[in-house]
């Protein structure tokens, strides 16, 4: 697996890719790659990263595995490729926005225009086998992820991370609270969304921090 980060990325992350677990990591994806089918397509692993460089993350949001059907994981967790039908979460994540910034949004599956004014859609692990859920954890992408964001927590101030789910939550537990804001809710998920994450209203308090910190706020719709 040939790494192309956005420069910044690389220079922020460096010194994984000399590391162990990343050589292993590299390995077992390659392999994965050319025996099976692996979702996303190769080129769109590391696109979080690119559409949203380093100096440029004003926010952050955590998902955890890419879809695992055919043509939804774009490299940008809880988006879809356009004309896949939208999941339930990015449903209610659509759904919260009008409620909360009083508009509603254009349902596109892909939030590119996120990435595009410094949203960073991560997913903990950054490939899946195909209708496998789950299937390429705990090979090595979690300790990648976690580094970007310690890198991104030790090395930036004034960052809001969205983290939904208690799985977000936990991979966000060591973010520097005295420097950023961490707004926390339920997943979006149908299963929880009743339970917190509906009303939370992470958007208007997303942006309500930004321009307290001099920073443009993000145009969710």
């Amino acid at each position: 697996m040939e790494v192309k980060l956005e420069p910044s990325w690389k220079e922020a992350l460096q010194e994984e890719f000399d590391k162990e677990y990343f050589t292993q990591l590299a390995e077992f994806v390659r392999t994965e790659y050319t025996q099976g089918i692996v979702y996303p397509p190769p080129k769109f692993v590391f696109r979080a990263f690119e559409l949203t460089p380093f100096e440029k993350v004003k926010v952050v949001i955590l998902g955890q595995d890419p879809y695992h059907g055919v043509g939804q994981a774009n490299g940008l967790c809880f988006a879809v490729n356009e004309g896949v039908t939208l999941p339930p979460s990015l449903q209610n994540i659509y759904k919260e926005i009008e409620s909360d910034i009083g508009s509603a949004p254009h349902r596109a599956g892909d939030l590119e225009r996120w990435a595009a004014q410094g949203v960073l859609l991560l997913n903990a692990t950054l490939t899946v086998r195909a209708k496998l859920a789950g299937s390429h954890q705990n090979k090595g992408w979690e300790q990648f992820t976690d580094a970007a964001i310690a890198a991104l927590s030790e090395k930036r101030d004034g960052l809001v991370f969205i983290l939904w789910g208690n799985y977000a939550k936990a991979k966000g537990a060591h973010i520097d609270r005295t420097k950023h804001l961490v707004i926390e809710s339920a997943h979006p998920s149908p299963f929880s969304a009743y339970n917190g994450f509906f009303g939370s209203k992470p958007f208007s308090k997303t942006n309500e921090y930004l321009e307290k910190h001099g920073k443009e706020p993000i145009t969710w719709l």
